[in-house]
């Protein structure tokens, strides 16, 4: 019996079309699943061992599936005292709570941990966040690591061979030696697989206590001087240079997509300071923030914006007509206007004499000591006579 050929596939699975279009992960598309929020051509589905193609419909929520997205990617410097989810059931603060409006629907290529800083890459395909974290593609993770403890370098370069801590099982470490400062060192880490808390506990394994732990590299991606909490777009050149042809082919990144409109500058303050109070932000954020009730006597109206008032200057007396000048006299005048109409005006022209007492050249300048003009004072002293 001769064997048939393997048919190729015609379409993808369910969950990894929904993390093409930028709304989850794979395994999150696949608990969407598993609770009923997915549709595909008006019938849901609970498993997602199902393939689609372009011709299906697909729901999330009762909702249409978002077209594809252009392949994007982000450099983000994440700091201490977020977590790396788009929600946690503690209620601690996320990262994806402190990103710029601006931006797409992220996911984060692996995470990072609640008290760990650093660089931290966001994508809105989901497909290429999956295979970036994989071992397998094998991209190095440099790390800043300051400890409380000794350690030798001979020690550390026990760590290429890999170790086997608890029954979990570490792949090789890259791990320097950089200065002892007190009873501090600071090393720098480099591994390639990524598990959950493996810098902390290689280190602990050898007796350090790890205080600060800063990611500055990711495979070819660099933190560099991204400063605490902001968000930098990597070009589509260099993402597809860097990726590489291979990379490309295995995530189906899609750069034929429209370009999105440019963001405005990328700041990772845009949400902390609106709930900030009012007497901690500048001025300028006062103006931009306040509420009406900012006002005492608003204090019935919270949570409404208030209305920026429009003063308009309308003078002293603006009800007053204005009349002819001081020292001017009417006199009648005939004009013609375009179509030879004629009209009859009133000017007002300076008589000879107001003319001479406004020019200022007529005047002689009072004499200040001896009080003779209008404007001059009375002098103290004694007529010459009488001394």
């Amino acid at each position: 019996m001769k064997e048939q050929p393997n048919r190729r596939k015609t379409g993808q699975r369910i969950a990894k079309v929904i993390a093409r279009a930028g709304l989850a992960s794979r395994r999150e598309a696949e608990a969407w699943i598993a609770a009923g929020r997915i549709a595909v051509n008006g019938t849901t589905i609970a498993s997602p061992a199902i393939d689609v193609t372009g011709s299906d419909h697909i729901t999330v929520d009762g909702e249409p599936l978002p077209a594809r997205q252009r392949t994007r990617l982000f450099l983000y410097h994440k700091p201490r005292g977020l977590m790396t989810t788009h929600a946690d059931p503690q209620g601690r603060p996320t990262i994806f709570q402190n990103l710029p409006r601006e931006l797409p629907r992220l996911i984060s290529v692996g995470r990072l941990d609640f008290n760990t800083e650093g660089l931290l890459l966001l994508t809105n395909d989901g497909a290429l966040a999956r295979l970036l974290e994989l071992p397998a593609t094998g991209w190095l993770r440099r790390y800043r690591v300051r400890a409380h403890g000794s350690i030798t370098q001979d020690r550390l370069d026990g760590l290429r061979r890999g170790v086997t801590i608890d029954g979990n099982r570490y792949g090789p470490i890259e791990a320097v030696l950089d200065r002892v400062q007190g009873s501090n060192v600071w090393l720098t880490l480099g591994i390639r697989e990524g598990k959950n808390r493996e810098v902390r506990n290689v280190l602990g394994h050898l007796g350090l206590d790890v205080t600060r732990l800063i990611r500055v590299s990711f495979g070819p991606f660099q933190l560099g001087e991204l400063a605490e909490g902001e968000v930098e777009e990597v070009r589509t050149r260099v993402l597809r240079e860097q990726l590489g042809d291979r990379l490309v082919r295995l995530s189906e990144a899609d750069f034929s997509a429209p370009r999105p409109p440019a963001p405005r500058k990328l700041r990772h303050d845009v949400r902390q300071d609106e709930t900030r109070p009012v007497a901690q932000q500048k001025p300028r954020e006062r103006l931009r923030n306040r509420t009406s009730s900012d006002h005492a006597w608003r204090v019935h109206e919270e949570g409404q914006r208030t209305k920026k008032l429009h003063r308009k200057f309308r003078g002293m007396r603006g009800d007053r007509k204005e009349g002819p000048k001081r020292n001017e006299k009417a006199q009648a005048d005939i004009l013609t206007d375009r179509r030879g109409r004629r009209v009859t005006v009133e000017r007002y022209r300076q008589t000879p004499e107001a003319a001479r007492q406004d020019d200022r050249g007529f005047h002689r300048k009072p004499d200040r000591h001896r009080g003779n003009g209008p404007a001059g004072r009375k002098s103290r002293m004694p007529p010459r006579g009488k001394r």
